[in-house]
């Protein structure tokens, strides 16, 4: 049986699509994207579930009903604080 080696070596003509500051730049940006993607669908899903308990629920866990958009607004900010540090 015969081996076949080959050695594709990259040629002095192939290019970067984009030069190495610019990529990193656009992966930052389709990262933060993406991100807030998911932290959307985290909150929507958070949301859904806490609207499904009753108002004993709530107080057990020490909300009322009428705070849930505030509880909200508060951990999305403090996420995006942490994000913003690099610690989440």
């Amino acid at each position: 049986m015969t081996a076949i080696r080959t050695n594709i070596q990259p040629s002095s003509t192939d290019t970067e699509i984009l030069p190495g500051g610019l990529a990193s730049l656009v992966n930052r940006l389709v990262n933060r994207w993406v991100a807030g993607i998911i932290a959307r669908c985290e909150r929507e899903a958070a949301g859904a579930a806490l609207r499904q308990l009753d108002d004993r629920g709530l107080k057990d866990i020490g909300i009322h009903r009428h705070q849930l958009g505030d509880a909200f607004s508060e951990i999305a900010s403090e996420r995006m604080r942490l994000q913003r540090r690099g610690r989440c």
